[in-house]
């Protein structure tokens, strides 16, 4: 019994040290299963009950940040009830509903990681967590927006083996990967016009948060590591 309550005493004091990990670990985790189970309708339940877990841990990192709990709130109940119900019904009008909100969620939550990072003149480990996890924030919330666009305007992104057919949302999340990273390395291409505008700005978005938080990070660790040697 000791040991057991010293290690949830561990695990404790490291979820309230280091929230932004959980979170990322947390995205690469539903990146093994989207790749296991993506399309297969016997484990779209467990991708739905993964998605309310990183809604909730989404929620938590912003709770821990300078963001206003307000807004927050506004956004997490929709969209908490929008992924259940898009988890056992999947129709074009909930799938965009949910897609929104899950965007404008997630894109709150890389901010706010993102003023919690630049609110002072340090680089803890946590901060390196969160410099992480607010790049997976920022290509789920595109790629749920690129979600929306194939269902607005069909045909809005075509290539892979199957040039014509409706990408899967983890199509729509490589490319989203890729753009944000400025790697190039996707098959997927935006056709439509709002696709296209979709892409140019996660490409601005990309280079602004290496450029400004990315470059910022990377400076501050050099300057301490400087005083360390020099003290």
């Amino acid at each position: 019994m000791t040991r057991q309550r010293s290690s949830l005493i561990n695990w404790s004091g490291l979820a309230r040290q280091h929230p932004s990990a959980f979170l990322l670990a947390a995205q690469f985790l539903s990146l093994v299963l989207y790749a296991t189970i993506d399309g297969n309708s016997s484990g779209r339940a467990l991708l739905g009950a993964l998605g309310v877990l990183i809604l909730a841990l989404v929620f938590w990192v912003i709770n821990r940040s300078p963001a206003n709990r307000w807004v927050a709130w506004v956004l997490i109940v929709p969209a908490f009830a929008l992924t259940l119900l898009s988890t056992f019904f999947v129709t074009p009008g909930i799938v965009i509903l949910s897609s929104l909100f899950d965007a404008v969620l997630y894109f709150y939550a890389a901010a706010s990681l993102i003023a919690y990072m630049m609110g002072d003149d340090r680089v803890t480990l946590d901060e390196l967590f969160a410099a992480g996890a607010t790049f997976t924030l920022l290509a789920w919330g595109f790629a749920y927006l690129f979600l929306v666009c194939q269902i607005w305007f069909p045909g809005s992104f075509m290539g892979g083996p199957d040039p014509g057919a409706t990408r899967t949302f983890l199509e729509l999340l490589f490319l989203s990967f890729t753009n944000l990273s400025a790697t190039g390395i996707t098959d997927i291409m935006p056709v439509s016009s709002l696709a296209r505008v979709l892409v140019m700005i996660e490409q601005f978005a990309g280079i602004a948060y290496i450029a400004v938080v990315v470059s910022r990070l990377i400076g501050m660790t050099i300057v301490r590591e400087k005083g360390r040697r020099m003290s």
